[in-house]
């Protein structure tokens, strides 16, 4: 009989999730950052095959699929809060092309970042009118303030 047992590997005291997930928040920390599969690999001190083959195994992402994502998530952060043009945004969240940002965001968003933007800035100014009067919002209530 076989019997199968899991290695762990360890450097420097680290298993290797803690390892991987060392890698992530290198990821989430420099996603603004030109990184590829060698620099995040080393984050985790393993190759990156087999840091690629792990992370994926874990995370049930690639390293690459992870940083797209989050750099999308700032972007649309972005897009809602701030007056930046969708080129510079591109560039802040560590696009290097207009191109290939507009076209994964709109993969990933299912819109383009302008659309998406002028969406959540008109569901920003549709407040419910119950809520108007029940705090006072309303211009009647601007005017007695005034006076």
């Amino acid at each position: 009989m076989v019997v199968k047992t899991k290695t762990v590997i360890e450097t420097n005291g680290l298993g290797v999730h803690e390892r991987l997930c060392r890698a992530r928040r290198f990821i989430d920390e420099c996603y603004d950052l030109p990184l590829d599969l060698n620099e995040i690999s080393k984050q985790a001190c393993l190759s990156r095959y087999h840091f690629l083959r792990l992370f994926r195994d874990t995370f049930d992402t690639t390293p690459h699929q992870y940083l797209i994502h989050r750099r999308i998530e700032k972007a649309k952060e972005l897009l809602r809060a701030r007056s930046l043009s969708v080129t510079d945004v591109c560039f802040e969240v560590g696009f290097e092309s207009l191109g290939s940002f507009s076209s994964l965001f709109r993969k990933c968003v299912g819109d383009a970042p302008v659309n998406y933007r002028k969406r959540e800035m008109d569901s920003l100014r549709k407040v419910p009118g119950c809520f108007i009067q029940m705090y006072g919002l309303g211009p009647a209530a601007r005017l007695s303030d005034k006076l």
